[in-house]
Parts: structure tokens; C-alpha cells; sequence
């Protein structure tokens, strides 16, 4: 599967009267947008074509999925009153765009090197980013968004899968709700995970729909995490960083796998 055959399988499942393709050569990416307002989603051609080489069809359909519903989403009105249940921080790479389309800037919060921290409003099916915007327009505090959100994402279950290799403990979240990655930004979860673990915890956030939790207890782990993350890396439908961080004292330190070396 190259890029032109996937975009000709996006496009003709996402065709429709009032949507237009443009495609970006230099950069691999497909945008879907409303040909009325101009409003649309890109995606980037091989994420997804590196899922379909795992999941076919269930690929495809995944990011048509997704690409509707935030289509849809963007011709729904937001307000933040009224919705302070549905309000949760999304981690982003620092490569994700500052502004949206209209050149609002967004709302977000410097996280580390690699991440930051964006605020959405969760719409049942998908969720739209928080703009400055929209902030002003409802005459909220900035500082009252981050304490909703991250008072929400607390909120949420944490229910994760473990696998062991070569001694080495692997805990996988996978909830699918959207905010996976985001729950490395509770200090409680990763407090009680610090305090589970025997060796070095590190944590992996690959794309929006996972969280990796490690148990490192010796230098095969650090190999085997960096992998790992570079896998989910390749194939998540929101890609966020193949780097993983090692939690110590409250703060997080990103990880460089050289070898069977671990440099900090």
C-alpha cells in the first residue's frame, strides 16, 4: 500500500458534496475539508497506511470514523458553561499546530520538550480543542479550565494490562476514551505506580490512545521500551512522541536508547 492508493480509498469513502481533498506531497498528508466554511482535518498518510498493514479495512474505517465525527463536530456551536464535566487536558506533540484554522491561538500549557498540554471539550463522539477565543467569549479563567480539566481526568479509570519481558513489567492503558496519553498528567496514577514498582519507572505516551507504564529493573528494558514506543509510535492514529521518560521526584526526563546504554 503507497500513499496514492491510500488517499484514493480515503477519498472515495469520504466523498461528499460539500467536501473538498488536498493533498500535500511534501508532506504526506490528506486534508478532508467543508467547502463552505473551510474547515477540515488532515491527516497524515503513513500512520494510517502503517495501520492498515495490520488492521486492513478496520484501519480505513477507523479514520473515516474519525474524520467525520470531527468534521461534524467543528459546525456544532461550543460552550463552556454548562460543560464543566466535559472539559479534560489532551496531550499533544510540541509539532501540533498553536492555532486553529482561523489563526485563534489555542489554549495550551508547556509540558515537556517533546509534549504540551491542550484543553478540550468532549462532544460524546469526538472533542473539540479549546481556543482563546472561546475563553474570552465566556469570560473564564484560564487558571479555572486547567483545575476543571485535570480535576475530570483524575476522574477517569485506570485499568491497566501488564506483560513481562526479560524481567521487565509492561503496563499498557488502552481505554480508547480519547485520553489515555492525558492520564500522564495524574500525579496521583503515576504516584501509586512509583510506589508499585521495584526498579525505574518510565512512561511512553506513543499516540493519544495509549499509555505505557514500565517497570525497568534492567538495561534489556530500556531496549525493549524504546521499541516498543516506536511501534505505537508508527501506527497510532495521533501520534505524540516515540521518546519515553523516566519519573523520578515528581518530574520527567526523557530517555535516549543508544545500544544496551541508557542516557538521560
Amino acid at each position: 500500500m503507497d500513499s496514492k492508493k491510500m488517499r484514493k480509498m480515503l477519498e472515495e469513502k469520504l466523498q461528499h458534496p460539500n467536501r473538498k481533498f488536498v493533498f500535500d506531497r511534501e508532506k504526506d498528508t490528506l486534508r478532508i475539508e467543508n467547502k463552505e466554511t473551510g474547515r477540515g482535518i488532515t491527516v497524515a498518510l503513513p500512520g494510517i497506511i502503517a495501520k492498515w498493514n495490520e488492521q486492513k479495512e478496520k484501519a480505513i474505517d477507523e479514520t473515516v470514523y474519525y474524520v467525520v465525527e470531527g468534521l461534524n463536530a467543528m459546525e456544532e456551536k461550543a460552550q463552556l458553561s454548562g460543560q464543566e464535566r466535559n472539559i479534560f487536558p489532551v496531550i499533544r506533540s510540541t509539532s501540533f499546530p498553536a492555532e486553529a484554522e482561523e489563526g485563534v491561538p489555542f489554549f495550551f500549557d508547556d509540558h515537556t520538550a517533546e509534549t504540551r498540554i491542550y484543553y478540550a471539550l468532549d462532544m460524546g463522539k469526538t472533542y473539540r480543542l479549546i481556543d482563546k477565543r472561546l475563553i474570552e467569549k465566556e469570560g473564564w479563567e484560564e487558571s479555572h479550565i486547567r483545575e476543571t480539566a485535570l480535576f475530570n481526568l483524575r476522574s477517569l479509570p485506570a485499568e491497566f494490562k501488564t506483560d513481562e519481558v526479560a524481567g521487565n513489567l509492561f503496563y499498557f492503558l488502552n481505554s480508547n476514551d480519547g485520553y489515555d496519553a492525558s492520564r500522564i498528567l495524574n500525579d496521583r496514577l503515576l504516584s501509586k505506580m512509583k510506589d508499585k514498582v521495584e526498579g525505574s519507572l518510565a512512561i511512553a505516551v506513543p499516540h493519544q490512545d495509549v499509555l505505557i507504564v514500565a517497570d525497568i529493573r534492567n538495561d534489556t528494558g530500556f531496549d525493549v521500551l524504546a521499541q516498543m514506543t516506536m511501534s505505537f509510535f508508527t501506527s497510532g492514529r495521533v501520534p505524540i512522541t516515540a521518546l519515553s521518560f523516566l519519573y523520578e521526584e515528581g518530574e520527567l526526563e526523557p530517555i535516549f536508547i543508544l545500544g544496551q546504554n541508557k542516557k538521560k
